[in-house]
């Protein structure tokens, strides 16, 4: 864009999923910055002074100088910008690529982060399916509606499409909504995850026994996704912290994100992030239908179009 003075700017990463940060984050940002021409000094006050001035706490972060916060990244190069070493609040956190001190394990209970307890099961009259219109995917996170054509009165759908049920579930167990989804995946079975924008239960697949298995697995381990296959759970991702979030470490999230991704892959998910389209099936930001709490809405009109019903 011929963007000469960077002054303003600063970086984000958006609330990315775990894979996103594998190599690293606000070093990544800096890379990337460098690798597109930007000069050194910029791409690195671009994640620090840039950022403290803006929230006009530059007298006490963002700079190297007497009164301010002591936090340093030494590195081999300016054009890598992985650290070797950090000092931070003067204890040095890693040296020489080694890390020298463990963080703090978090207490996550006495910040009410406990995980979730359903008052309620998904039975087979929650899986119940006649409207018309369901949602199809354009990509992993823009969803337009289309009209259902096949025959979804049974119990397990054909392989040969890549319409599959989709039910959300008021995590209070007050309310539900049922359509189709098109473009999520050719053979996926029984999906359900506690992880979703208003934290209510989506239940997605072919086969309407997985889907109450993989619910039931969800309730039983407080929250998390679950896929469930021929009657037996295939896979399994604990979110302890209110079904939301994980509380193991990050390698470990990091390694059953990466196999969740490959599973799906294998039965017909073709994006790149279902955890994004987790994240985004509710949110009345994007465009153009959205499933939520009052039901089937069309974002454009900011109208309901099929409301959701009471159990």
């Amino acid at each position: 864009k011929g963007f000469r003075y960077y002054d303003h700017f600063f970086y984000t990463t958006d609330g990315a999923t775990p894979n996103f940060y594998k190599n690293g984050m606000t070093n990544e940002l800096i890379r990337i910055a460098l690798e597109e021409g930007v000069p050194a000094i910029d791409a690195y006050n671009m994640a620090s002074f840039n950022i403290a001035k803006y929230y006009q706490m530059d007298d006490y972060l963002g700079v190297a100088g007497p009164g301010r916060l002591a936090s340093l990244n030494i590195l081999e190069d300016p054009l890598n910008p992985n650290p070797v070493t950090v000092l931070s609040k003067g204890i040095i956190l890693r040296k020489d690529g080694c890390n020298m001190k463990a963080f703090t394990k978090t207490d996550w209970n006495k910040g009410g982060l406990v995980p979730l307890e359903l008052s309620y099961d998904m039975t087979m009259d929650d899986l119940q399916f006649s409207m018309p219109m369901g949602v199809k995917m354009r990509n992993e996170v823009i969803m337009e509606p289309y009209m259902i054509e096949i025959d979804n009165s049974m119990e397990q759908l054909s392989f040969d499409h890549d319409e599959s049920y989709l039910a959300m579930l008021d995590k209070h167990g007050k309310w539900r909504v049922n359509t189709m989804i098109k473009g999520f995946a050719s053979s996926v079975q029984g999906f359900v995850s506690s992880f979703t924008t208003t934290g209510d239960i989506v239940a997605i697949g072919k086969n309407k026994a997985d889907m109450l298995l993989a619910f039931a697995r969800m309730k039983e381990i407080g929250g998390g996704i679950v896929l469930a296959e021929n009657g037996k759970i295939l896979y399994e991702l604990p979110l302890a912290l209110c079904g939301c979030a994980a509380s193991e470490a990050y390698e470990d999230v990091l390694e059953k994100e990466q196999k969740l991704r490959d599973l799906l892959a294998d039965r017909g998910y073709q994006f790149c992030d279902p955890v994004y389209t987790l994240l985004f099936l509710q949110s009345t930001h994007l465009p153009y239908i959205r499933i939520t709490p009052r039901g089937i809405f069309d974002v454009m009109k900011k109208t309901v179009l099929f409301p959701s019903i009471m159990r």
